[in-house]
């Protein structure tokens, strides 16, 4: 079955970090560039990082520069997001996106950032 996974979220506390992991099954992640995104209750989805499938630049959303790391390991079919520094408005269900031939969508992770 072709899909995508997030894992990772998580309960932590303000300045804490967590690293979420988005999987891919059923097909191979080189030729895909890879985008998280989230969304806070009551609020629109937001791009918060990408990836590129070419030469692995990186994208962060001015609120998460320096806090936020991409990173993927295609061997490993898996995308990372090291979120370190986190602040109450992190909160959100982050999802992650593949974008090439196909596009495909994961079911999101809930990070909770609250002391």
């Amino acid at each position: 079955q072709v899909q995508l996974v997030e894992s990772g979220g998580d309960l932590v506390q303000p300045g804490g970090s967590l690293r979420l992991s988005c999987e891919a099954f059923g097909f191979t992640l080189d030729y895909y560039s890879i985008a998280w995104f989230r969304q806070a209750p009551g609020k629109e989805r937001e791009g918060v990082s990408c990836i590129s499938s070419r030469d692995g630049s990186t994208y962060y959303t001015d609120s998460v520069k320096g806090r936020f790391t991409i990173s993927r390991d295609n061997a490993k079919k898996t995308v990372y997001l090291q979120m370190n520094s986190l602040k109450p408005e992190d909160t959100a269900v982050y999802y992650c996106d593949a974008d090439g031939i196909y596009h495909y969508w994961g079911q999101g992770t809930q990070v909770t950032v609250s002391s």
